[in-house]
């Protein structure tokens, strides 16, 4: 089996799956947990990804919101969540070609521009008082088009930045540095929208941007470790598909969070529901709920850098307990109870995020990093569309416990089943002993009988 650059080390390739039985290597120390912003580069990108990020958990946090107050459905708020997700899906791996052709701090530069560009115009029509749902939804898909490009650009950006050692601390800083901002984002858009209206939200996340742009401009280039753009070649995208169906260690990952992503991460439409119809809540019990989870997440991507490496069987297991929360959750009987289950969530959620992708970015040739990010975003964030519209109508029409309900069971069976698919490519068996539930290498039924004898 081919490997790519540090797949050999990969936590996530399926060889570390087959040595259960023995002791695990010690992780190499990755020099603690905020290693990777003892370099400048990285930390001028986290700094400016940590203030467009808490604009951009307002914008989503005020968008879902306005469009509840616009129309009283959940199934309109993931139309919102299906547009805006919706171009990933269709040309995700588009984005990935060219993120592999074009130097990536440019190309940045001019997502990021676009992306404030797109927040201050839907600000505009929200304060002058002519927004309409429609608008929402144009702006959702204009934001979902730049994603497509931005998203592998920005992903693939990390090891350029910090170097091939520091890529899985670096992942994880980077979702440390989201769901810190999503602690923020949706605390302040729950206070600006009940006191003067989502149009300052939106305005604010516009200007947001400016930081990252300032961050990008004062890098030191010197100082970066680019990868040689790919030239234009026919091809490219077939290229990387196949790149991937060749490598397991790539495909189950990025299977299961495809799973995870189109069914297991629609909390504006559960959350949003369960404070309108079940809760009774507003706005402010909205935002309660998003920080929450990002509490549980923030703690989840802290963890990760302090683990400093990934296995497939974490990824499993952690996708295992994610949908049984969720399960847990959609059933809780009172209010607290549901809020403090959200945190637990958000943990395992993080982890199953985080582990998948640094298990996919360290297993990876740097020449094909763009286009196998691309794929993975794209089933991640690029399911949405088919499971948003779903399970918004499965909300709409059955309640808001059911709809979250159906979201776990999915992703529940899903992770049991790739389990299972895994065990059995690394020809491993279940064993369950006073020590706990662990697969372990599987002996051969001759060896087991000369065993006996």
């Amino acid at each position: 089996m081919s490997t790519g650059n540090g797949a050999d080390s990969a936590p996530g390739h399926i060889s570390t799956t087959t040595t259960a039985a023995r002791p695990a290597a010690p992780p190499s120390r990755n020099g603690g947990m905020f290693s990777s912003l003892r370099i400048r580069n990285y930390r001028l990108f986290a700094t400016g990804q940590v203030v467009s990020n808490t604009g951009t958990w307002m914008q989503r946090i005020a968008q879902d919101w306005l469009v509840l107050s616009l129309t009283g459905s959940a199934s309109a708020v993931g139309i919102t969540i299906a547009l805006q997700f919706l171009p990933m899906l269709v040309f995700g791996l588009y984005g990935g070609v060219l993120a592999d052709r074009l130097p990536k701090r440019p190309l940045l530069l001019a997502t990021q521009s676009a992306m404030g560009l797109t927040g201050i115009a839907l600000a505009a029509l929200t304060l002058a008082g002519h927004v309409q749902v429609w608008h929402v939804y144009l702006a959702a898909l204009l934001l979902g088009l730049v994603t497509v490009v931005d998203n592998p650009a920005r992903q693939t950006f990390v090891p350029e930045m910090v170097g091939k050692d520091q890529v899985a601390n670096a992942v994880s800083l980077n979702s440390a540095n989201f769901q810190s901002a999503r602690l923020i984002g949706p605390a302040i858009a729950g206070v600006l929208i009940t006191a003067v209206g989502s149009g300052w939200a939106f305005l604010l996340n516009g200007l947001s941007f400016a930081a990252p742009i300032a961050g990008l401009l004062m890098m030191r280039t010197k100082e970066l470790h680019p990868v040689e753009p790919r030239p234009r070649a026919k091809g490219q995208l077939r290229e990387g598909l196949r790149y991937v169906a060749g490598r397991p260690e790539l495909v189950w990952p990025i299977v299961l969070v495809g799973f995870i992503g189109t069914f297991g991460f629609n909390f504006p439409i559960w959350l949003s529901a369960f404070v309108s119809d079940v809760f009774h809540g507003d706005a402010g019990t909205y935002g309660l709920f998003n920080t929450l989870i990002a509490a549980g997440s923030l703690a989840g991507a802290l963890l990760a850098a302090r683990r400093g490496h990934s296995r497939l069987r974490l990824l499993v297991a952690a996708a295992a307990l994610f949908s049984v929360l969720l399960l847990v959750t959609a059933f809780a009987p009172g209010f607290w109870l549901f809020a403090a289950l959200l945190v637990p969530i958000g943990v395992f959620g993080l982890t199953v995020n985080v582990t998948a992708n640094s298990s996919v970015q360290m297993a990876t040739d740097p020449e094909m990093r763009g286009r196998v990010m691309a794929l993975f975003m794209m089933v991640f964030t690029g399911g949405t569309p088919l499971g948003a519209p779903l399970l918004g109508w499965i909300t709409d029409t059955y309640g808001a416990r059911i709809g979250m309900a159906s979201g776990a069971l999915i992703s529940l069976a899903a992770s049991v089943t790739i389990a299972v698919v895994l065990a059995r490519v690394g020809n491993l068996r279940l064993r369950v002993d006073r020590h706990g539930v662990a697969f372990v290498p599987a002996v051969s039924r001759r060896r087991e009988l000369v065993t006996v004898a």
